[in-house]
């Protein structure tokens, strides 16, 4: 039996995550501070479970740890958009939330109990952009914007800390995560709602940039093999190996909407917008953390058709 620390456990992946430490009987205790990207609906679950427990907290205002076996760090601003509009929210949160743990763990060890090991949750942008091969987890760091900037910035004071201070940790470098209860700022649900309010979809940099998909049971599952694996220290990609352009993504999604491949995706897309800072293509290799068993069990064609009719029969503020 495991005692878990989830923040961001509202949040897209965070909410995957407890939903499997709850159901293999583990204790959970959730941390969110019900941003605009929350679920709420989620913590009505969550409540069901005996072994949950859930704090509204921004992680930069934690002041004390309970016993606990792991500290997962899921809680981010995430959205790159709005980190080029307004990046302080970005640094408060991605890097002083960061750091407010990293402390805390300071002072738990010194109360003379076993560390928690601390997994976070880092991006695939932390890299930077790559045309051609996939990045390793020992590439230098190469952020193009403020929210990749942040996060790069905590990996670094995570294994800083950990230089100094014998801190555990492992940090997970997931690429794209979709799913079902994803934000509607993000491409999948967002071009589902343009959709369904007949306007076009804004495309950045005429949908040539390239993703590499992900699963989000698929990044939770990862979290799990990580931490069942016993390894501490590491750094992990986690890929899933499926990428294709932001453009053939969006057809995608307009096919399965209508039930029917469309003739002309100019009716449906907007290619006028262009983001500073954009990623040209974003890939992982994931060798290192298959090694130790995991291995991605969605397959995005299948994917994409139940998260489409989700998105089309709910409306997202």
């Amino acid at each position: 039996m495991k005692i878990v620390y989830v923040t961001g456990c509202l949040g897209f992946i965070g909410a995957y995550v407890t939903q499997l430490f709850l159901d293999k009987g583990w204790y959970v205790y959730g941390i969110d501070s019900c941003t605009y990207a929350s679920d709420i609906n989620k913590l009505t679950e969550f409540k069901k479970y005996k072994n949950f427990t859930f704090e509204q907290k921004n992680i930069c205002n934690i002041e004390r740890l309970v016993d606990c076996d792991f500290f997962v760090n899921i809680a981010a601003e995430t959205h790159v958009d709005n980190s080029i509009r307004n990046s302080k929210v970005f640094l408060d949160s991605n890097i002083n939330g960061v750091y407010n743990i990293l402390e805390l763990l300071k002072v738990y060890k010194k109360e003379g109990y076993v560390l928690p090991t601390f997994i976070h949750f880092s991006t695939d942008e932390v890299y930077g952009d790559i045309s051609d091969g996939e990045h390793l987890e020992s590439d230098i760091l190469r952020p193009s914007n403020p929210y990749s900037a942040t996060k790069a910035a905590a990996d670094q004071l995570i294994i800083a800390w950990s230089r100094t201070y014998g801190i555990p940790y492992n940090i997970i470098r997931p690429t794209n995560n979709y799913g079902i209860g994803q934000y509607v700022e993000k491409l999948i649900p967002k071009a589902c709602k343009f959709i369904g309010l007949g306007r076009k979809i804004p495309l950045h940099n005429q949908g040539t940039p390239i993703r590499n998909w992900l699963h989000a049971k698929d990044t939770a599952n990862a979290v799990l093999a990580i931490i069942e694996s016993g390894k501490t220290n590491q750094i992990y990609n986690v890929a899933g190996g499926f990428e294709q352009s932001n453009f053939e993504t969006v057809k995608k999604i307009v096919d399965v909407y209508f039930d029917n491949k469309v003739s002309d995706y100019d009716n449906f897309i907007n290619f006028s917008i262009e983001r500073p800072g954009q990623d040209v293509r974003y890939a992982l290799n994931d060798n290192k953390i298959r090694s130790i068993g995991w291995k991605p069990q969605c397959l995005f064609d299948h994917e994409i058709i139940s998260i489409v009719e989700y998105y089309k029969n709910n409306f997202i503020w």
